[in-house]
């Protein structure tokens, strides 16, 4: 269930926290720009890489439910290829968040008909910082 402009506007508005599956620490990845963007415009970022122990001055997790275990997650924010997600959002609907978003070019309609089914709301193939800036009043 892609939630309508509206309803976006209002998760965005009343979310606080986006955990970010896939944050790079390079500064040219699309990950690392759209995660700075988030936490200018206020959102406290919490990375999920296995890879790495901190990025944008952030501890980051290995797992979302590791990351869930110190911070109250309202949007989930997945910079992954296609066909990694399906585990990624059945872990995200694990941890209750507002928002589920799949980065643009990020795809997996099983998926999403998943966390339908949880009555998670869903967005695929769209930028969140675009799509934040879109929306802002």
């Amino acid at each position: 269930m892609t939630p309508s402009d509206a309803e976006l506007r209002t998760l965005l508005a009343e979310a606080h926290t986006i955990a970010v599956v896939g944050l790079s620490p390079n500064p040219m990845r699309p990950s690392h720009s759209t995660s700075r963007y988030l936490q200018g415009a206020g959102y406290r970022i919490v990375p999920v890489n296995p890879g790495q122990k901190e990025v944008l001055g952030e501890k980051s997790y290995r797992t979302l439910t590791d990351a869930a275990r110190d911070h109250a997650i309202d949007i989930v924010n997945v910079f992954r290829r296609s066909e990694h997600v399906g585990p990624i959002v059945d872990e995200a609907i694990a941890v209750r968040p507002r928002l589920i978003w799949l980065q643009l070019g990020v795809t997996d309609p099983a998926a999403e008909r998943r966390a339908e089914a949880a009555g998670v709301p869903f967005v695929m193939d769209l930028c969140l910082a675009v799509e934040h800036e879109r929306l802002r009043d």
